[in-house]
This record gives structure tokens, sequence and C-alpha cells, in this order.
């Protein structure tokens, strides 16, 4: 989604405010290239580093769904926080635990 924004952007950037413009289309294809990259060879092979950015985009996801909150933007609102919800729960379920940790922790020997 944010590489569709990204290109959304690019597509509607204003001679007035160029940098502005430029800078917000760059920043969501970067975001939106590291995501899928998080996915495709972090999530996919459960590498255990690609956790935290993967928590860290649904946190502020949520952030962005409380901010859009008010106004006419409810149902927006309401579909971004269900759906980092919905991944937060995934990813912090057990067997996702486990698979992005190397494994059950009753498995390695307490020293």
């Amino acid at each position: 989604m944010l590489i569709v924004l990204g290109i959304a952007q690019a597509l509607t950037i204003d001679s007035d405010r160029l940098v502005l413009g430029v800078t917000t289309t760059a920043f969501f294809l970067v975001y939106g290239v590291g995501l899928v990259f998080v996915a495709v060879r972090g999530l996919w092979k459960a590498a255990r580093w690609s956790r935290g950015p993967t928590v860290f985009t649904q946190l502020i996801q949520l952030l962005v769904a409380y901010s859009l909150w008010s106004g006419g933007t409810k149902a927006v609102a309401i579909g971004l926080a269900v759906l980092a919800v919905v991944i937060l729960v995934c990813v912090f379920q057990k067997a996702s635990t486990e698979a992005l940790t190397g494994g059950d922790s009753n498995d390695h020997p307490v020293l």
C-alpha cells in the first residue's frame, strides 16, 4: 500500500511544493520497498530480524489510524486499526514467536 501511495503522490506533485512532494514520494516508495523486503526475505523465511520492523510498522499504523479518527475518515481509521491489530496478534502468537526466535524456548537448556 505504501508503494501505491508513493506512486499516487508522485502523480500529484505540485510545482509550488516540489521538495515536499518529492521527499514524500521517496519516503513512501523506500518504506514500501523496505516492507516488501521484510515480508519476502524476513517473514517468509522466519528470520529473527523481521519481527521488529513488522511490529514497528503496525504501531505506526495504529497511530495513523488514531490521527484519522475525527471527521469523515473514521472508516479508514477503523480499517487501518483492525488490520494493524490482526497483524500484531498474528506476529505475537506462540507459533509465530517460536518460528521467529528459533524454536521452542523449552528446548534450550538452562545454564
